[in-house]
């Protein structure tokens, strides 16, 4: 492609991810900040600040920035267990409630979109019962950010099998569920990450072409499935390239391109592709973000 990919695109990036350290409200501004002076990215994704105080200290900072904030509610439900799609109807309602305060925050925040992901899959046995749980959960929660605004809630397919062991998961669940909570909120939509798809044995044409009616966001990020024993083994999004990974830029140009195909990157449409990667032990957060972009950049030419 012989036109800038920032005519197509608003690059963004998962701060929490690339900056996993980042927990003290000093560090947690900080990387925010870097990411924000740094003119390659338009949009940013965050987990909820430590404390009340740095939440003031972050609205200002994108009151001021002029870029895309999407707030993330999987931080909560992973360390909390929330699971929108149990079996029993407590379990269910405890995670819904989790993700009734990230939309406060989120709000608060100024953010367009929150992510959220499904729970364990239950089994072939119960996995209708499951899917029929996760939509009106999602439902719930959809109708609760409509009432505050318009924030838009987004659904993320993890892996089915491999590390997360998550319900939604492959392409036609995810876009099922999808046809379902748009009967209550049009508004809601898909978030397809590349680092998944290999986990899901699917290929971008699979996964994006299913799903394409209710794509509203784009991960890109790598994965490490060939060793069981590695400790980068499953999620874990190493730097584009990680020896013996999954991705690097062919499978990234094959995604940019799929993602073209589809419509959901055109010039002009502004739509969010954002990286998903996370330094290894040893690594250094600035140096894998630059390498990304370069990654990124070199991807885009070959599309």
């Amino acid at each position: 492609m012989n036109k800038e990919l920032h005519d197509f695109m608003k690059v963004g990036i998962v701060q929490f991810m690339a900056y996993p350290q980042a927990e003290s409200p000093e560090s947690y501004l900080h990387t925010i900040s870097s990411i924000i002076e740094d003119g390659f990215f338009e949009a940013i994704e965050i987990k909820s600040p430590p404390d009340k105080e740095t939440m003031k200290q972050v609205q200002r900072l994108f009151e001021n920035s002029d870029i895309l904030v999407g707030f993330s509610a999987h931080p909560v439900l992973i360390r909390n267990q929330g699971n929108l799609n149990a079996m029993k109807g407590e379990e269910r309602q405890w995670a819904i409630e989790l993700v009734k305060e990230a939309i406060d925050e989120a709000y608060q925040l100024g953010a367009k979109n929150l992510a959220i992901m499904s729970g364990k899959d239950p089994g072939p046995q119960y996995r209708e019962r499951a899917v029929s749980h996760l939509v009106k959960s999602i439902q719930d929660i959809c109708k609760y950010a409509r009432s505050k605004g318009n924030l838009e809630i987004l659904l993320e397919p993890f892996d089915h099998e491999t590390d997360f062991h998550c319900l939604i998961g492959p392409a036609e669940l995810a876009a099922e569920v999808a046809y379902e909570v748009r009967k209550v909120d049009p508004s809601f939509g898909l978030m397809v990450d590349l680092s998944h798809l290999p986990m899901l044995g699917e290929t971008p044409k699979k996964a994006l072409t299913t799903t394409k009616d209710y794509l509203k966001h784009a991960h890109i990020g790598n994965c490490l499935i060939c060793d069981l024993n590695h400790p980068l083994y499953g999620d874990k999004h190493p730097r584009f390239g990680y020896p013996g990974s999954e991705i690097d830029v062919p499978e990234l140009t094959e995604y940019l391109r799929t993602l073209l195909d589809i419509g959901y990157l055109e010039e002009g449409k502004n739509r969010t592709v954002g990286f998903e990667i996370k330094p290894a032990p040893g690594e250094l957060s600035e140096v894998i973000i630059a390498e990304a972009k370069r990654k990124l950049q070199a991807a885009w030419q070959q599309v």
